[in-house]
């Protein structure tokens, strides 16, 4: 029912101010203003942000390093006075000497090295990372245009469902117009002496009941305008929409190449998967490297003593069990990401074969309620102009009335549920919602 579909929207909150009132608002302009000013989104397009640095930070990893040391020291540490002495190019006869070697008096000395690394082969660890990297940072990408079309989607639901709550509002109003007139009426009658007083009572009390459902359909009118203020960012929203719930004829196909992003981030991850899976197995290869540097330490600025070198070398790992449980770790990962890929596609064939039939039900009972509704109507039409004149009991008219309501409900719902049907078919092919691109 229309209140169970305002109930859902009004769990949004409101925040922030809103807009203008004299400001209309169509539906592209909301999906487009979510896009920009929502919180939520922003927080994605910072994740997408940082998965992209974190990428350059893989990529630079075969790049040099280059490393500057510092360093004042001062000891009679037996070794390091005698090498802190050569290291400054100071040795002397004197040095030698046992007494000077076992007791060395304290020495300072500063200085400092700058030190050039590069790896030329790590088992394939670093090309693997940088991969991996960059699959990780296009599968946020993906992931973070998803989150807009789900964005989009919601912004529909919360548009059209203010439409449907307003719309709802109006009849509601209406009927209060006609249960006035109805009063008016059978009051008249009743002073003329030729209705009864419990007619006019139950009138009242239909009054009555109709004040209350206006309140209620006031309420979810403004909570929906909240629920879509919060997706657009912008708080409650005042001004007039402008996009009507009943498209004039169904929206054309876009000619933009149908884009899942959940689908798309469920590949990319799981190639990022296997890149990673790769990066854990080359910890276990061999690693070779060059080191390049130079060296200078002061005993004062005049007394110093320089030296360079230049090594190549190769470390290997020829068992770690911390290494080899991670490489298992990756592979099982990789894994997981493989199958939910495949999960993720079932789960859209699903969701397409599902949004397909929605929108056909929705179609069907759109149809169904146009012709319940204008039954209903000349229903009443006819009950309460035999009413007038006598041959109808109010009860029947009151009935009449029900219906009417009961037929406007049915409209306003399979109205709503055509257009919500539609935009879920969009989301669930990956075509632009209402025709949006990002």
């Amino acid at each position: 029912m229309i209140i169970q579909k305002m109930t859902l929207l009004g769990l949004l909150l409101a925040a922030g101010s809103g807009l203008g009132a004299q400001d209309s608002l169509t539906v592209t302009a909301a999906i487009r203003k979510a896009w920009a000013d929502q919180a939520g989104l922003r927080a994605g397009q910072a994740l997408v942000e940082g998965r992209q640095a974190e990428a350059e930070a893989n990529r630079d990893l075969r790049l040099p390093t280059l490393t500057l040391n510092a360093q004042g020291v001062r000891t009679n540490e037996p070794m390091q006075a005698f090498g802190i002495k050569l290291n400054q190019a100071r040795i002397a006869a004197a040095d030698f000497n046992p007494l000077a070697l076992n007791h060395p008096d304290p020495i300072g000395a500063y200085g400092g090295s700058l030190v050039l690394r590069q790896p030329l082969y790590t088992g394939g660890r670093i090309t693997s990372a940088r991969r991996a990297g960059a699959f990780g940072a296009q599968a946020e990408a993906a992931s973070q245009e998803r989150r807009k079309q789900e964005t989009a989607q919601q912004v529909v639901e919360a548009y059209f469902g203010v439409q449907v709550a307003e719309q709802a509002l109006r009849w509601v109003e209406d009927t209060g117009l006609w249960v006035q007139g109805m009063e008016d009426f059978v009051s008249a009658r009743v002073q003329q002496g030729l209705m009864l007083e419990a007619e006019l009572q139950r009138l009242k009390a239909v009054h009555a009941q109709v004040d209350a459902r206006k309140a209620e359909v006031l309420k979810q009118a403004r909570t929906a305008r909240s629920a879509l203020g919060l997706l657009t960012g912008t708080g409650p929203v005042e001004g007039p929409l402008a996009t009507p719930l009943e498209a004039a004829e169904p929206a054309k196909a876009s000619d933009a190449t149908p884009f899942r992003g959940d689908l798309v981030a469920a590949d990319l991850q799981a190639k990022a998967a296997r890149e990673g899976a790769k990066a854990a197995e080359g910890a276990n290869r061999p690693e070779v490297g060059l080191e390049v540097g130079a060296g200078t330490l002061h005993h004062a600025w005049s007394e110093k003593g320089n030296w360079t070198w230049a090594a190549v070398g190769l470390s290997w790992k020829l068992f770690s069990a911390p290494d080899q449980a991670r490489a298992r770790a990756a592979r099982a990962q990789e894994r997981a990401a493989v199958e939910m890929r495949t999960f993720k596609q079932q789960q859209a064939e699903h969701e397409v074969r599902a949004a397909r039939e929605a929108v056909l039900a929705a179609e069907a009972r759109h149809l169904s309620a146009k012709a319940a509704l204008g039954a209903a109507e000349e229903s009443r039409r006819l009950r309460e102009a035999r009413h007038r004149e006598g041959l109808t009991p109010l009860i029947e008219v009151l009935d009449a009335d029900a219906a009417v309501q009961g037929a406007r409900t049915l409209l306003l719902q399979s109205l709503y549920d055509l257009r919500i049907s539609r935009a879920g078919l969009d989301l669930a092919t990956g075509h632009p919602i209402e025709g949006v691109n990002p």
